[in-house]
């Protein structure tokens, strides 16, 4: 928290709003001054800044700051200074709700991006939702965090009116790993692992669905420890199925040593994933990778002409880590923000209301623009507008796209 002093302080209330005369004050609304005349509106940011998924927070975490230093190089909200304030939530539900409640309580945060984890989303959403405090996850995906579980059985119904994402759903991205595994690759025999959590048990979940109708058959399945490093007994229950291939339901750090010892066991068979494998990390941590898949939403920034800019601006920023699976999307998650305080600036005068929470909130649902991945934009539920996936190979050590589309669910 930043330390203010509250000198030479003129204030004017008028027309719902504080206006400020002085640097170094603060409004009511909680919103601090910057430098000059400025007031600064905080983003929150949580993320694993530290740990096993270290590597997408501190992408995440670089982003948004690129986001905010690019809104205040460009002046693109007149009167206001955008900073982020991040916070380490360790992959942990436990720690990601306290955090939900340190950006509660400083009056200046107007939103908050992230987090990576749906399983720590689920201890964030509703204190957010209490305080008005709106939330958009990059990478989410969990579809119960915008739908409910009645998604299941086409009774979608919106959870939490403050909860938002440019990552689209497992329901999507069940549908298209499946399409891509039975339909492109021409595996017809698959076992499936998940990794017990939140997004890893629904995206197994969805995929099953997906694949047995496309006429798929799942010849096992088992739940590990995301903990664990040893998978050797599961691997070899897969070798006695004559699986195809293995779908898991989880995150790199355990997807690597789970697909190199099926491959020391003799199975020369890929293992697929999600967005939670679709890391840098995964082949450095697996010395048998190649030929390994996982789906992604969007399509490879590197592929597309919105992202230059962006990527030019990360390079010359000369941030320590690479933007990573989540990083344009996060770019876009905190521009939707920078967004919404602009319309709430327009409409109230060119000032920012006295309730800047509430306005943002209010904005949030007529936010679109151009971003760095696509058009952003939201549907009724808060979900991204924007549905395209893309495969990926391991190929010579590497991640390489495949196969983009925007699948057909129900």
């Amino acid at each position: 928290m930043r330390q203010r002093s509250l000198i030479a302080i003129t204030a004017v209330l008028a027309a719902g709003s504080l206006t400020l005369t002085a640097c170094g004050s603060r409004d009511d609304d909680g919103g601090g001054k910057g430098g000059g005349d400025k007031t600064t509106v905080v983003i929150g940011l949580d993320a694993p800044l530290t740990g096993d998924l270290s590597a997408l927070g501190l992408g995440m975490r670089n982003s948004a700051d690129l986001a905010a230093k690019t809104a205040n190089k460009q002046e693109y909200v007149e009167g206001v200074e955008f900073k982020i304030e991040p916070l380490d939530d360790q992959a942990q539900p436990s720690v990601g709700q306290q955090n939900a409640q340190k950006f509660i309580s400083n009056k200046d945060v107007l939103g908050v991006v992230g987090p990576l984890n749906s399983s720590v989303s689920q201890q964030m959403q509703k204190p957010f939702n209490d305080a008005g405090l709106t939330q958009i996850s990059p990478a989410n995906t969990g579809t119960e965090l915008t739908q409910g579980d009645g998604w299941k059985t086409g009774n979608s119904v919106r959870q939490f009116k403050t909860f938002f994402r440019t990552a689209t759903t497992d329901e999507i991205q069940g549908a298209f790993a499946a399409e891509y595994l039975f339909t492109k690759a021409g595996k017809k025999k698959v076992y499936l692992i998940d990794d017990q959590k939140t997004y890893g048990a629904g995206l197994a979940a969805s995929f099953k669905e997906n694949f047995t109708k496309l006429g798929g058959k799942i010849v096992g399945s088992d739940h590990i420890n995301p903990d664990d490093r040893d998978f050797n007994s599961v691997v070899a229950k897969i070798k006695k199925t004559g699986a195809e291939a293995l779908y898991y339901g989880g995150e790199y750090p355990a997807a690597a040593p789970l697909s190199q010892q099926l491959k020391d066991s003799g199975q020369n068979i890929p293992l697929m994933g999600g967005d939670g494998i679709y890391s840098g990390e995964f082949p450095k941590l697996n010395k048998k990778a190649e030929g390994d898949l996982a789906t992604s939403v969007g399509k490879p920034v590197e592929q597309l002409d919105s992202a230059k800019e962006f990527i030019k601006n990360y390079e010359a920023g000369s941030y320590e880590d690479a933007y990573e699976a989540y990083g344009g999307l996060t770019y876009d998650a905190t521009w939707a923000i920078i967004e919404a305080v602009k319309l709430a600036v327009e409409g109230n005068d060119g000032k920012l209301p006295s309730d800047g929470r509430k306005a943002v909130l209010d904005a949030m649902a007529k936010v679109k623009f151009d971003g760095v991945t696509g058009t952003i934009s939201f549907d009724e539920f808060g979900d991204t507008t924007n549905t395209l996936m893309t495969a990926y190979k391991v190929t010579k050590g590497a991640w390489a796209p495949e196969y983009s589309a925007s699948p057909k669910v129900g």
